[in-house]
């Protein structure tokens, strides 16, 4: 029984990220001779944060079935960064405001990718990446020389550190353990599995389809808006390409954390070992010098190759 469950246990996709996570840590490690090793982690926990939300979000959307995906997310991010520092004015005592706003950005943008899929009747991939369009747009009008650094309190925050663990990527585990009881526990989450299964099924069912996918985008608008606010905080300032490279890396960690792409089938616990995976990949390849493109092409293939390994992991229609 015990042999059966270990075999079980590594049939299963999103476990292999986190093996793959060990494996590039120990290389980086004898590639420099050991220097830096807990720096390296302590490193990378930090960058997994900001992939790990995305994720979140990005794997509700991807969750619902084929088609869906958000494709607006780094312009959500990017928009929000200014909106945030923008409100904040490097003043701690606005940092609430300056969250809420990013919040409400966020939320606007989930409402108007809905809105775009639900009466134009197009699909999710073209709403959302029309809709990033028009937010880069307002982006760009909005945030044109916006030069505000975050307030110092806020700033110290997102980099602030306990035994070597940043606070981020505590606060961040306990909000995955969220994410998982809404997704498995709730209505709205098995309501979201069901619909990826199948939609008619869930529909006839009593369901009520079109509002939990609306929820669904407007949740991934939300982690969208939070993200940029945390990210301009981390990165001192905030940039309209901010999130351009959370697009790859979210769906990198939905497909690798073992979620599937045919929808009706999520997986939490994975997105740590994936986004681990990815930051010390790109880590590893930084230490060796590569170009951003041979990065990119890297990236590309590992979500390749987990896809046709998993599958024949389709879920019941």
């Amino acid at each position: 029984m015990r042999l059966a469950g270990r075999i079980d246990l590594l049939t299963r996709p999103w476990v292999w990220s986190y093996l793959g996570a060990l494996l590039v840590w120990l290389a980086a490690i004898a590639f420099t001779h050991g220097y830096g090793a807990g720096g390296m982690l302590t490193a990378a926990l930090a960058l997994a944060v900001f992939c790990v939300i995305t994720g979140v979000a990005q794997m509700f959307v991807i969750t619902l079935g084929p088609g869906n995906v958000d494709l607006s997310l780094p312009a959500n991010i990017g928009l929000a960064s200014a909106v945030a520092m923008k409100v904040m004015h490097g003043s701690d005592s606005l940092i609430a405001a300056g969250l809420l706003a990013a919040l409400g950005s966020g939320i606007g943008i989930g409402i108007g990718n809905y809105l775009l899929i639900r009466l134009l009747r197009i699909p999710p991939i073209i709403a959302t990446l029309s809709a990033s369009f028009i937010i880069q747009s307002t982006g760009i009008s909005y945030g044109r020389g916006l030069q505000i650094k975050p307030p110092p309190g806020f700033a110290a925050f997102t980099t602030a550190q306990t035994a070597g663990i940043p606070l981020l990527a505590i606060g961040t585990a306990v909000f995955t353990v969220g994410a998982g009881i809404l997704l498995h526990r709730t209505i709205f989450g098995r309501s979201v599995l069901a619909i990826g299964q199948n939609p008619r099924a869930a529909w006839l069912a009593g369901i009520a389809v079109e509002r939990v996918r609306c929820a669904t985008y407007v949740l991934s608008g939300a982690l969208g808006g939070i993200s940029g606010a945390l990210l301009a905080g981390y990165f001192r300032g905030s940039s309209l390409e901010i999130g351009d490279e959370y697009l790859l890396a979210s769906i990198a960690c939905v497909v690798i954390g073992g979620t599937s792409v045919s929808g009706g089938k999520a997986n939490v616990p994975g997105l740590w070992g994936a986004a681990l995976f990815l930051v010390l990949l790109l880590t590893m390849l930084n230490t060796f010098g590569v170009s951003a493109g041979i990065r990119l092409l890297v990236t590309g293939f590992v979500i390749i190759a987990v896809i046709i390994a998993a599958g024949g992991q389709k879920p019941l229609r």
